[in-house]
């Protein structure tokens, strides 16, 4: 196996107390030394990398998204809503997806996600109408390809409108159909070992579009095989309400009625926590991934993040749907994110290495994952560079500081696994453009769709 010096870097945040400085050391997938400032390898190496122009960070991990979702940026009839009625107006749009549509969508959302510095992602799919049922396989074929490592997480949705749900009955499925096809994907692709690129999860979509007696399911075949559970939760006061008038229980209740409540949970948003329940989300190790950009877009509110953190909950960042964010771009929710929380909490109490926190170790233990999220020694070699040569970082002086402060968007290189998937800004192997051009034509296609059942 190669050995590479990443050498002598502008700035490097690792995410542990060890200096740094002088870079770090890969062997295949796996760092096996952090080198101190002014120092060199104790180990033998074949190749360096002068990072002297770099800011390297730990790769990113994006802790929910809607790869399909991109088909569907700012699409006119979901402007300038909230989420229940966001949702109302797509859909019946996302029910065209078809098999086609399902990879371009994966395809372009993972290179989009890659280019932003992004090593892991995790995406809830949820949608499978009459057609779309290997969706998941899709994922898995198209992410591996371009060298994404991800966990898909199985979503569902059984709880249609006429049962008091808020999805539209041609988008649900049946209990059986989605329990028989979550226990398939887990044999089949779940790869729990140190370094395993892909990994299954199980994810109903929310409390107001599966049953009771779903969620309960879901939870004893994710215990059964030792997968992670996912879902949406506490993100508007809409959905509070709903969990009131329909099962007599705030949704933190809700969780805990369902066998939820323990440390294989993570849940997109978290918003609208009380007091109480923040601290016994933190006593069960309950992961929360914090999505700034959706959730101001959508109006929803801003995540408690540090009395979540306090009480010991695990926070992550998510660039969520690009249907509510319009972007998959993991490096810009820093910035959202650290904005956002001073918003909170004051300048004083949120820094750009809150953001670092959030984006990589957060992430990490939000999906169950303890080979990833910082620079260390035994660690996974997923790593992001970025140059701060672009007109916007023109006069900064703190570099770590700036690439958040002054907005950074793209990534200069990206390893996953220990190999090169960004060199020079670009994906290696991917035709960038041929790709756009299929996405575009999905997304009009998939709108066409939707314009034809109105009629």
């Amino acid at each position: 196996m190669a050995t590479t010096w990443i050498k002598n870097p502008l700035a490097i945040w690792t995410g542990t107390n060890d200096d740094a400085a002088g870079g770090i050391v890969v062997q295949g997938n796996t760092i096996i030394e952090v080198v101190a400032k002014g120092a060199v390898p104790t180990q033998p190496f074949d190749h360096t990398l002068d990072a002297s122009e770099h800011v390297v960070l730990p790769g990113l991990v994006n802790a929910h998204h809607h790869f399909y979702q991109t088909l569907t940026r700012a699409y006119p009839d979901a402007l300038d809503k909230e989420l229940f009625h966001w949702l109302k107006a797509l859909y019946p749009v996302w029910a065209g997806l078809d098999e086609e549509m399902m990879q371009l969508g994966t395809e372009l959302a993972s290179t989009e996600l890659l280019l932003s510095g992004c090593t892991t992602a995790s995406d809830h799919h949820y949608l499978i109408p009459v057609g779309l049922e290997h969706a998941i396989d899709i994922q898995v074929e198209a992410t591996r390809k371009l060298g994404l490592r991800t966990v898909l997480t199985r979503g569902s949705m059984s709880l249609g409108e006429d049962q008091g749900g808020l999805p539209p009955r041609h988008t649900i499925q049946t209990e059986q159909a989605i329990i028989d096809d979550s226990v398939r994907l887990i044999r089949e692709y779940h790869q729990p070992e140190f370094g395993g690129m892909t990994q299954i999860a199980l994810a109903p979509c929310s409390p107001f579009s599966v049953t009771t007696e779903l969620m309960k399911e879901t939870a004893h075949i994710a215990k059964q095989h030792d997968v992670m559970l996912h879902t949406h939760l506490c993100e508007t006061i809409d959905e509070e309400n709903f969990c009131l008038e329909r099962f007599g229980y705030r949704p933190v209740d809700y969780l805990e009625e369902v066998g939820w409540l323990h440390d294989r949970t993570w849940l997109a948003h978290g918003i609208h926590f009380n007091d109480e329940e923040i601290r016994r989300l933190g006593q069960s190790g309950i992961g929360i991934c914090h999505c700034p950009s959706s959730n101001m877009m959508l109006a929803s509110g801003i995540c408690r993040n540090l009395e979540l953190e306090e009480a010991g909950a695990s926070v992550g960042l998510g660039v969520d749907g690009s249907a509510s964010n319009d972007g998959s771009n993991l490096v810009n929710e820093l910035r959202m994110a650290t904005y956002i929380q001073r918003l909170r909490y004051g300048s004083a109490k949120v820094s750009h290495f809150d953001a670092f926190r959030w984006a990589t170790q957060g992430s990490a233990r939000n999906i169950g994952r303890k080979d990833i999220g910082t620079l260390d020694k035994g660690m996974l070699a997923d790593i992001a560079m970025f140059k701060l040569d672009e007109i916007q970082f023109s006069g900064s002086h703190d570099p770590l500081a700036a690439l958040v402060l002054c907005g950074h968007h793209r990534a200069d290189r990206v390893m996953v696994n220990g190999d090169w998937r960004v060199v020079d800004g670009e994906l290696v192997d991917v035709d960038k453009q041929e790709l756009m051009v299929r996405h575009r034509a999905a997304a009009r296609k998939l709108a066409a769709k939707a314009q034809q059942l109105r009629r």
